[in-house]
Parts: structure tokens; sequence; C-alpha cells
């Protein structure tokens, strides 16, 4: 099948040296015969982020995308965290596509029965029981062996991946490479794959000519795509990689006179051209007929381009010995900006010397520019380049290029940076179609190749540039979607690796995500159900690596930063978890305290989830009606349990350490130090203050019995029908469905924020209840509000649609 390699990629967005002859893991069962193997792990967490990743949804429309999801139609029915391998073979029909795919066998791997039109037959070949799964006119034919899961699109190919010898260590080695914790991951065989068109501006300059085996990483979110990964080619060829063996990459600095609105500029580079040169002719299988010393202190060379306009640019270390090989070419036409334009007697020399690098015969004029002897047909194409040169308008003072500089190497032996309109030019030849792609915004690409011994890294990056940043606004910076309707509000959790912030959400399916603040989705995860309240994180080895801690219904879950379950958790209750799970961490020595709900009762866990023995608090009188909290005052601890009649206020062991004075009918608001004092409301709308004697005051703030409350030591937010009181200030909302208050301390300023669910505004206020600027924005959910990242501006998440996670920041 033609352009399989591209293909492979766009299928994504559908899903989303040993000897021994026994196979044990995974890469035992890859095929040598495959032309691109593919690596995934946690499909549903990077299937969401294909889905929201702007550059790859742009080729949705493609027809080679269509035929291809059709063929791996029955991909969508596997479900699994774990590795997964995707391989496609080349076939001569352009019309079939073969593929294994490969992973570790689990209950609901692979489920089918609930499908209309699906069949499922067992099938006898040699020692094999293949079973033969079939949705409509959609065949997988599978095995398990030794726990692992092995499928195929015909049973001659899964024959083939069981009985074939193991994987090439060559290959074993690059896949090996990976990043263990990226989600993605791509070889590809040129030696399998003859349909790879080029990655260059010059088409001419073909990528199967470059190297055999290319492996990569890739790096996946909303308005990026970044690969980083190696390029290696087989011992019995030569391919141009090879002609930068045994030299070193210089700084790239075509950038510094590339205009900015060229469409793009090729950069090779060498320490040693001599070296370069023999390297070229050996592969070429040619002889240098050429003399000249024009290129002997040249360590850079490359071209820019602009429209149908082509420039040769030489970077050379010595400018003078190299004005010295042009004594000959010394026939001036024009002096342009104080820089003289002359002839050139020898457009050839590039063509012969560094083809297939750059295929232009017709550079019969030079001008010199600094280090920089720049040769092109065109006056004017020259003018254009001076004057950018002087008026410092070149790539290199662009943002979108500095953005993209500050992700790659500034050495590197081969650099192409191309605008939107050559990107969407090299897509289209790619994929063999003509598509009105939308990549205006994408105005940083390029690609880079850094030879090492016997290999070279290679980086990739598409990406859209940033928006400028007008100050005091409050800008949408991302909006991520989710498999699902989200469940409840976004919350904020801390990275403890970057210090910056993450989003946890859950879906209505049940399944969690944990998003990063640019938002890419780090992992999905099911879980057993909704998770009560808030997430906790504790540090249960007490070595900065935070966990995850949240109860469901039935279950207490802690896991890793990496979504995975930490022992011995999850721990099972029979009776349901009828409140959110309490951390508490009296002392902040991280010996933690898990408190679970279920209706009267309370149970104490340690961090490791063993029942604390020495908390002897049997049950409340009534069912509690909010979560247990701690709250410390001076040196001795609370432990508080709400009923609607009752507030229990207890020391750490569970002994009554405060009784107050008069009970009350309470609401479920939580209870909270306020001036000294544990407070509280009524069902009536009356503030409750209770001081660590007993002694209660009832205090009417003229709210309704449906009211919220929230208060820091000194502040107190209030929340009834339309008014919302902040201190002693009053704004008056719009009537509407209000979330509760929530009160950020950040940057030494309180900020007060609401939403209104009916008209779907997020508000924000200071502590004097005045609304701040640019506010109320697009929300339909309560906001979490953090630094989230290593800027200086504040930002918050909210829930835009039922199945959107928005990012905002404040200018």
């Amino acid at each position: 099948m033609k352009n399989i390699w591209f293909l492979c990629t766009l299928g994504l967005l559908f899903l989303g040296c040993n000897s021994s002859k026994k196979k044990t893991q995974l890469m035992d069962y890859l095929n040598n015969d495959a032309a691109v193997i593919i690596k995934m792990k946690n499909i549903g967490s990077l299937k969401s982020n294909i889905t929201n990743n702007a550059f790859l949804q742009t080729l949705e429309s493609a027809d080679s995308y269509k035929n291809l999801s059709k063929k791996l139609a029955l991909l969508q029915y596997i479900k699994t965290e774990d590795d997964l391998y995707l391989s496609v073979f080349n076939t001569n029909d352009s019309d079939s596509l073969d593929f294994s795919i490969i992973t570790k066998i689990k209950p609901e791997l692979f489920l089918i029965d609930s499908l209309p039109n699906h069949s499922i037959e067992t099938l006898k070949y040699n020692k094999h029981t293949i079973t033969k799964s079939t949705v409509g006119n959609h065949e997988l034919f599978s095995v398990t062996k030794d726990s692992v899961f092995i499928g195929a699109s015909n049973k001659a190919l899964l024959v083939a991946t069981l009985e074939d010898d193991k994987i090439h260590p060559t290959i074993k080695a690059l896949i090996n490479s990976s990043n263990a914790d990226n989600q993605l991951s791509v070889f590809i065989n040129k030696k399998k794959d003859i349909h790879f068109n080029s990655f260059f501006i010059n088409e001419t300059l073909n990528t199967s000519t470059l190297t055999d085996f290319l492996f990569f990483d890739v790096d996946i979110d909303q308005n990026a795509l970044k690969l980083n990964g190696v390029v290696k080619t087989a011992d019995s060829t030569k391919k141009l990689m090879d002609v930068f063996k045994n030299t070193k990459p210089q700084e790239n600095k075509l950038a510094t006179i590339t205009p900015s609105n060229s469409d793009g500029f090729l950069s090779l580079t060498f320490n040693d051209y001599t070296v370069f040169n023999k390297n070229l002719i050996t592969l070429k299988k040619g002889d240098s007929t050429l003399t000249t010393t024009l290129l002997d202190n040249v360590i850079e060379t490359g071209v820019i381009y602009e429209g149908n306009n082509r420039a040769i640019i030489l970077n050379s270390l010595d400018v003078y010995i190299t004005k010295d090989a042009l004594l000959n070419d010394q026939d001036m036409i024009e002096t342009y900006r104080d820089i003289d334009i002359f002839n050139f007697s020898q457009p050839e020399l590039f063509l012969k010397t560094f083809s297939p690098f750059i295929n232009f015969n017709e550079a019969n004029k030079y001008c010199i520019v600094d280090n920089f002897i720049v040769f092109s047909n065109n006056t004017e194409f020259l003018h254009t380049i001076i004057a950018s040169y002087k008026n410092q308008t070149t790539f290199s003072t662009q943002s979108s290029y500095k953005s993209l500089k500050d992700q790659f190497s500034d050495e590197a032996s081969l650099l192409s940076i191309v605008n939107p309109d050559k990107l969407k030019t090299i897509i289209n030849r790619n994929l063999n179609d003509s598509l009105n792609l939308k990549l205006d915004a994408f105005n940083a690409t390029g690609l880079q190749f850094i030879y090492d011994t016997n290999f070279a890294h290679v980086n990739a990056v598409i990406q859209k540039g940033k928006t400028r940043v007008i100050d005091n606004s409050v800008t949408e910076i991302t909006a991520v979607k989710i498999d699902a309707d989200l469940l409840k509000s976004p919350q904020l959790v801390t990275n403890h690796i970057t210090n910056e912030k993450e989003i946890a959400v859950q879906d209505i399916k049940n399944n969690l995500y944990l998003i990063s603040s640019s938002g890419k989705i780090l992992w999905k995860k099911q879980l057993q159900g909704a998770i009560l309240g808030r997430i906790e994180q504790i540090d249960m080895y007490k070595n900065g690596r935070l966990q995850l801690a949240f109860a469901t219904t039935n279950r207490v879950y802690v896991l890793d930063r990496n979504g995975k379950d930490v022992k011995p958790f999850p721990l099972k209750f029979n009776d349901a978890i009828t409140q959110p799970l309490s951390v508490f961490d009296y002392d902040g020595n991280r010996k933690y305290r898990l408190m679970v709900t279920q209706g009267k009762n309370v149970i104490m866990l340690d961090d490791h989830g063993k029942t604390v023995k020495g908390f002897n608090f049997e049950k409340t009188a009534d069912n509690i009606i909010h979560q247990p909290q701690h709250i410390r005052i001076g040196r001795k601890d609370y432990l508080l349990f709400k009923t609607a009649k009752k507030l229990y206020i207890l020391d750490r062991v569970g002994k009554t350490r405060v009784t107050p004075k008069v009970d009350y009918s309470y609401s479920d608001e939580a209870v909270y130090l306020y001036k000294g004092n544990f407070a509280t409301t009524t069902t009536n709308g009356q503030l409750v203050t209770i001081d660590t004697k007993g002694n209660t005051a009832a205090k009417d703030l003229g709210l309704t019995d449906q009211h919220y409350l929230e208060t820091t030591s000194k502040t107190l937010v209030a929340l009834s029908e339309n008014r919302l009181t902040i201190k002693s200030n009053t704004y008056e909302l719009d009537y509407g469905s209000y979330s509760k208050p929530n009160i950020f301390y950040l940057n030494d300023k309180i900020y007060v924020s609401v939403t209104d669910k009916q008209t779907q505004k997020v508000f924000l206020f200071d502590s004097n209840a005045k609304l701040l600027p640019n506010f109320p924005v697009y929300g339909t959910s309560q906001i979490d509000m953090a630094n989230i990242d290593k800027g200086r501006n504040l930002e918050f998440v909210t829930k835009g649609d039922n199945n959107t996670i928005l990012i905002y920041q404040i200018n």
C-alpha cells in the first residue's frame, strides 16, 4: 500500500541481541518484514491527545485517512493500558493492508460479543489454535501465547509472526531506545517501505535515500507534534546521512540571513568540507572534476526558498579567504544598500558539488553580506535578502522561530525550516492529495538531523506559534476534549517533578484523566465508580513523590503519578462510603491518616491502608453530613464530625475535646477556622461560631436556607440567592443558578470565584467584592485556580462544553 509510513501516522487518528529462538517478550513477536512498527501505551489517553491535536485533526478529511480507518476498523475494540505494538506491512495491492498487533493478554482486551454482525470461529493450523473474529467484513486472526495476545489481519501473517525468527537486534535496539513513559513511538524500515516521499521543499531530496531505519518518540499535545529519535543506516548500505560521517555539526546560522517572508530554508553544516565532499563523491560513485577553493573554508551551506526563487548561501569560517577565491568573478552589476552585487561564472558549481541537497544550477549572481556569500539568479531576490538582513526582519528574529530553536539543538548536520504554505505542499505530496488544509497558525515547523557515530539524532516539530498576549486580558489558552462528558469540575494537582500543576478530571464513564498544563492527556484510568469530593495528594514514601488519594462508593484508591495503583490500594469496602476521603497530616511530617466515612461510622487508616489501633471513636448518633475535618488551633488538634443535629469535636484518638453548649440544625456546609473559632451555618442560614471551651454564638447573616459558605481565617464569603458577600461587601449578581464560591489565596491576594451554570459565566472578584476586569468569561462549572506553569500569570480551569476542559490565563 503506497505511502504506508504516512498513513500509519494518520491511522492513529482512528485509534487515535539474544540469539535464542524462544520468544519471551512482546518485542520477540515483532516481524522483521514490517515496514512500520508503532508502539503505543495507554491507548485511551493517546486517542484523546490525537483528538485534541490541532494539526492531526486537519488531516481527517484526507481520503487516505478514511480508507485506512476502514482497514484498521477492528482496532477500535482493543482496550488496554499496557504497551501495544502495531506492525504494518507493505503490499503490492494498493487496496489492501496487512497488519499485526501484539500486547499483553488481559480480561476485556478484545470484546466483540455485543456487536451486531459479529462471529467468532476456532481454527486449527499445525500446533496453533487460532481465533477468527469477524465484525461486518473485517477479520482478525489471533492466538494467546505465554500471556501475549497476537493478532493479524490474515492467517498467514499470524503464523509467520509466531514462527519466524525473532526481531533483528538492530531493530530491537532502536525500539528499545524509546522513552518508557512515552505514549507513542514509531519505527520505519526503509528497506521494506519503498513509498517514502520527501519531507523537504526540494522533493528530489527523497527521505528514502537519506537512511534505512528511522525511530522516533512522538509527543502530542494540543498545539504541537514533536518527534525525537534516531536514524541509522544498515551496515551493508550507504545513504545520504553517511556523508556527514567524520564531520562535526556546526551552528546553523542560515536563519540569520533568511527573510522572514521566505518559504523556508535548508542548512547543511560540517567542520571539514574536504571530508564532507569526499563522502558525498563516494556516495554518488563519481569523481570530482571541479577544482575550486571557494568552498575550502565553508562550514555551512544551504538554500533559501521563496516561491520560484532560490538563493544558495555559503557561511565561511574566514570570509576574506573565501573572497580571494572569487577574484575572477569581480564583474559588478550594481550596489544595493552598500552591498556590491557581482556576476558569477560557475552557476552549475553547487548542483555538481552538493546534489541532491542542492538541485539549483542557475545561481549566476552573488553578493557578500558579512560572513555569508549569497548566490542567486534573481537580483530582486538578492535585494530582499540584503534588506531583510539589514532591517533585522529575518527568520531568526521571529518569535515562532525562536520558539522552535528552543526545542532544537543549536548545531545540526541538516536543518530544514518551512512556512505553513510549504508544510501544506509537503503534506499533500505525501498523501497524494490536494487538501485545502488550514495551517496558517502552524508557523513553527522544522526538521533536523545531528550526525553522531554511525547514526544521527532526529528532531522534528510542527507547532502553532504563540499569539501575543494583551495585558489585563483573560485568555482561553487551551481547550481539552475528553472521550465522554465530565462527571464533575476539573481539579488542579501538583506535579512533584516540575512543581507545576496538572489537571485531574473524571468522565461519566468513571474514567480518570491526568492532563498536563499544556493540555496533553498524560493518562486515562478506568475506576470502579465516581470519585467522592476532591482528590487529595500524599507523599506516602516521604521521598517528595506525590500520590493521588481519593474514595469512590466502595473503594479507596492511591495512585502514583503514572496512574498506577500503589499497593495495597485500592482497598475494597462492602458497605458504601458516604463522604469524600479525608486526609490528615497532624504534624506536617507526612505521617498521614486516611479517614473513611460510612454513614454513622468512621474508619481511621494509616497511609498504607492499615487500621489505626489507637483511634477509638465508635460512631455518631446520626449520619455524618460532611466529610470529617481536621483543624489545628495552637498546639491542639481537633477532629470534626458533623451531623444534622450535632457537631462532634474530638482529639486525635477519638475522645471528645470540645462539647458545644448549644446544638443546632446544621447545614451540610464545612466547618471553618474563622477568627479563632469554629464556624459553620445552620439550615436556616445563621452563622454559628464555637470556641474551644464550647461556647456558642449564632448570628443572622441574612442567608436563606439555600446558601453557601467559605472562609479563610479572616475572610468570610457567603452566597445566598443572587447576593455574594465578601467580608462586609455585597455584590448583587443577576438571578441564576450559582455554584459554591471558592476562595483562592495566591500571590498575597484573595480571589473569590463563582459560576452561573444557567448563563454559563465565570465570575472572579477581589477581596473587596470588586469584579476583576474582563470577567465574566465562559464556563459551566466551579473553577480551580493557581499558577499552573513557570510563567508569572495565574491560570484557572473550568468545564466548557460537556466533554471539554478549558484553561484560562489571567494576564
